[in-house]
């Protein structure tokens, strides 16, 4: 998360929305962030070690990441970050994606979902 920056505005940090997990068991050699939490929200000198284990033992499968600047917002599929300029969005993807999670979307998505 720390490195993750709007593409198209490129603000940072952006927010995460996590959506689901999966339990990851080695995290003794992950690398740490070293600006930013995303998943605590909070600058990393501001936050204990215990954090950083906490957020490390699990992988982010399916979220949401969110620029607070321009209002975009960017799809975790599968792992992976979908964080594609505008002109390159896969619609029926990102469509799919909205409906399987709609109950856990924030409100100001749903909003300018009327919009995409």
């Amino acid at each position: 998360m720390d490195i993750l920056a709007c593409p198209m505005c490129k603000n940072f940090p952006l927010i995460l929305k996590v959506f689901q997990v999966d339990k990851r068991y080695n995290v003794k050699d992950t690398i740490k962030c070293e600006i930013y939490c995303g998943y605590h929200d909070e600058n990393i000198k501001n936050l204990p070690l215990t954090k950083c284990e906490e957020c490390y033992s699990f992988e982010i499968t399916d979220g949401l990441l969110i620029c607070n600047k321009c209002n975009r917002w960017y799809p975790i599929i599968d792992d992976i970050p979908i964080m594609l300029p505008d002109g390159l969005r896969d619609l029926k993807r990102e469509t799919a994606f909205l409906e399987k999670w709609k109950e856990k979307l924030p409100k100001t998505i749903i909003k300018d979902l009327k919009n995409y």
